[in-house]
């Protein structure tokens, strides 16, 4: 569906960005593709890896709206992943995070109904399901406000779903490269937030592939949620560090000991897909009558049972010390780096 389509990612010089595009041009021959980003030496980092012809590269800020709304004209479908992402830092500068993260939400979907882009995916995170931190809180807002843009389009072909999902490895700033920052420096322990913490855990490329198939089974309004693995921390510091110390340091501001993509709150909205979860809107759009069970592709899903919740404490699947050693290379070799 991408071949020769124009695909504009806010905030595409980050570790998504970069996979996104890699994935796009191998497997589609797209007719442009606009990464979006603040950051002109990352940009030109970029280009000296992707200078394929349809790539282009646009300096300006989500907080700038008419700049979004002049780099979207003739985009058919936008991916949203620029974000203020670090809990201690939001929690530090929240009025940073709130302009971005919510205020920027808001520019990209009056940049999308006013050029009548098709489809809208924006990337969430975990950390918005009952969010105790700033930087969850205003992905929240950014949730909400991707769900009820569907009922701002009035005749427009505009639609809005959202992706959430947990620890992406290898990330810039997670906890992977710090780890192994540590090792290199040659740390004899490890520091771990709480023994009992747990996370969920993605690979990069999964997370690119997951958002790839939802802009085909996507109607509008969507939470998507991924059914992936849980790990435990501990078990994360075994696996990268058999052997060495490891050392409790406290939660941070802000940290959770396990994190939720569906809430037991949420559980009458949610319905159950073989390879994921979909969140139901909340509100009804005018003119529409979806009830979500069935997907644009056809898939069927069932509503869930009262009061599931979904989150890295309860999950069925967790990794195994030799299953993260394994995942965790195969996610970085398949990743780009940073």
């Amino acid at each position: 569906m991408f071949s020769g389509k124009s695909i504009l990612i806010t905030g595409g010089t980050g570790s998504f960005g970069k996979q996104y595009v890699k994935t796009l041009l191998e497997n589609n021959k797209p007719g442009r593709i606009v990464v979006f980003s603040r950051d002109e030496l990352k940009q030109y980092e970029m280009a000296q890896r992707f200078n394929d012809p349809s790539m282009r590269y646009f300096l300006g800020d989500v907080r700038d709206y008419e700049r979004l709304a002049q780099a979207m004209k003739g985009i058919d479908y936008v991916i949203h992943a620029a974000a203020l992402k670090q809990v201690p830092a939001a929690e530090y500068n929240p009025m940073e995070c709130i302009k971005t993260n919510i205020h920027g939400a808001e520019n990209v979907i009056r940049a999308a109904i006013a050029n009548n882009v098709e489809k809208v995916i924006a990337l969430s995170t975990d950390k918005a399901a009952n969010p105790i931190n700033l930087y969850g809180a205003t992905k929240l807002v950014s949730d909400k406000l991707f769900v009820a843009a569907n009922n701002l389009v009035g005749s427009g072909r505009s639609r809005f779903a959202v992706v959430r999902y947990g620890n992406v490895v290898g990330s810039r700033g997670s906890v992977v490269p710090l780890f192994q920052k540590l090792l290199a420096e040659g740390a004899n322990s490890l520091p771990i937030t709480d023994s009992r913490m747990t996370r969920f855990w993605i690979s990069l490329q999964k997370g690119v592939d997951f958002v790839l198939d939802k802009f085909t089974r996507m109607h509008g309004g969507e939470i998507f949620v991924p059914k992936i693995p849980s790990i435990r921390m501990v078990d994360l510091a075994n696996a990268m560090a058999p052997g060495i110390a490891q050392h409790e340091i406290g939660i941070r501001p802000g940290e959770k000991l396990h994190e939720i993509m569906c809430p037991a709150d949420d559980s009458h909205l949610t319905l159950e897909f073989k390879n994921h979860y979909v969140i139901r809107p909340t509100i009804k759009f005018y003119g529409e009558t979806l009830d979500y069970v069935t997907d644009a592709q056809g898939a069927m899903g069932t509503p869930v049972a009262q009061g599931f919740e979904y989150h890295s404490g309860n999950n069925t699947h967790f990794l195994s010390v030799p299953e993260i050693r394994a995942f965790n290379a195969q996610a970085m070799e398949s990743g780009l780096g940073h």
